[in-house]
Formats: structure tokens, sequence, C-alpha cells
């Protein structure tokens, strides 16, 4: 097992309050995985994903995800990371953070008065925050991902 972080962070930029819209259609009726209903092949209103995903877009920046040790919790290599910097990085939250000047994304994790970064994956031991140089850049509040097959 390693005790090094394996899922690093890139940043790409902070968002921005978008002055165009960029909305996509939303459909009535949830998804299914049968017959669908053909009353629920119209249309409902607009989305725009960004207005969707960010919340505070002053204290809002994307990183890209590369690694495998958070596939546990659905974050891939190569997926895009929504990350929130007013959010409190509470015990639980999956985070971005400057450990020894390098990017990672972990789960803050505390155990008594100790605070870990744990992977999500079986292969990486959490790692002890005591005595290392860590700064929290922020919480991670989504995660953007293609399926396999579907990425252009």
């Amino acid at each position: 097992m390693s005790i090094l972080p394996q899922t690093t962070a890139t940043p790409l930029g902070r968002a921005q309050a978008v002055t165009v819209a960029h909305s996509q259609p939303l459909y009535v009726g949830r998804v299914r995985a049968g017959f669908p209903s053909p009353a629920d092949d119209h249309l409902d209103a607009d989305i725009d994903l960004h207005a969707h995903v960010v919340k505070r877009p002053a204290a809002t920046f994307f990183v890209r995800a590369e690694g495998d040790s958070m596939q546990g919790e659905g974050i891939h290599h190569g997926d895009l990371l929504v990350v929130d910097r007013s959010l409190e990085p509470l015990p639980g939250r999956v985070v971005i953070v400057a450990l020894d000047g390098e990017l990672t994304v972990k789960r803050l994790e505390r155990v008594g008065q100790r605070f870990y970064l744990a992977a999500a994956n079986s292969r990486y031991r959490p790692i002890p925050l005591e005595g290392r140089e860590a700064h929290v850049w922020g919480v991670v509040t989504h995660v953007v991902h293609a399926l396999p097959g579907a990425a252009s």
C-alpha cells in the first residue's frame, strides 16, 4: 500500500458569473431504463448547467483529477471537479488540499484529535496531516465525467 496521494488535482480556472445564457433543454419526467412514456416527451424548461453547479462564482474554481485513489467516490482520472472555497472543510467532505506543495483530492477524516486525508481506493492508506504542510483550497461539490466510449 502507498501512503502517497495518487489522485492529484490540476487547477483549470475560476468560475465566472455567466452573462450570456448557456442553457440546454430540461425534459419533464425521469429517465427510465424501460419503455418510455409518450407523455414525458416534451420540454419543461431550459437549464443552465453552470448555474446548477456553481452556487458562488467568486469562490468557485475547477480542477482536473489525475489518478485512481478516489474512484470509490466516483472521481476518475480526467474528471472535472467543481470546488467551492467558501464551504467549511468539515470531516467527511471531499477536499482539494495543497499537501507539501502538491494539490491532491481526498476525503478529510478526523480520528480523535488527528486529521487524515483518506483515499476512496483500498490500495492507498490514509495520510496523516500531523507534521505536514497542508492547506485546504476548497470543498469538491460536483464531479463531471464522461461515460466510457461517450467522450469524443
